[in-house]
């Protein structure tokens, strides 16, 4: 099976910082390298670190998310913030660093939502990606802007509602 990585933010010229998914290029602002590169250093740190990312600051807040291309059946690894809503549930923002519109991974789940993340504490996990709507998406997207001032960024550079879905271990009551 082919693997794409894609950019954090959906598109495959999306770049990183530590402030969260920001801006649009080539190249990571910060260090020069380009996307794919840089997203690949991402998930090798991640991968050979238990889930800790030193790289841009990170951390321990990032989920790898696998999807499948929505039109191209391709399966795509995308790093992207995600929280831990409990012990079974990871809560993931489509920002898209604030452009018009959504990423792309946004569409892949809508389209296949069983996938897996590798997280941090726990490893693969195979979850079901649920779009979260009204009052349940308005508290999570707030856990995002409390998380990071990134994200209320990203509010301020578009007018879309940023879409935030649950992540929920497949198989867990509830």
């Amino acid at each position: 099976m082919q693997v794409i990585l894609a950019g954090p933010a959906g598109s495959e010229s999306s770049t990183t910082t530590a402030g969260g998914m920001l801006g649009r290029s080539d190249t990571h602002p910060t260090q020069g390298a380009s996307v794919p590169d840089f997203n690949q250093t991402i998930i090798d740190e991640f991968r050979a670190h238990g889930g800790t990312v030193t790289t841009a600051g990170f951390g321990r807040h990032l989920v790898l998310l696998h999807h499948v291309g929505a039109k191209s059946g391709t399966e795509r690894v995308t790093p992207v913030m995600g929280l831990p809503d409990g012990t079974d549930t990871w809560l993931v923002a489509a920002s898209k660093a604030g452009a018009p519109d959504n990423p792309d991974w946004y569409h892949n789940l809508l389209a296949h939502p069983d996938v897996d993340i590798e997280t941090p504490d726990d490893g693969t996990v195979p979850v079901h990606a649920t779009d979260l709507t009204g009052a349940e998406r308005d508290a999570a997207w707030a856990r995002f802007t409390r998380h990071s001032s990134g994200f209320a960024d990203y509010e301020r550079r578009t007018t879309r509602t940023i879409p935030v879905l649950a992540l929920r271990r497949r198989g867990a009551a509830g």
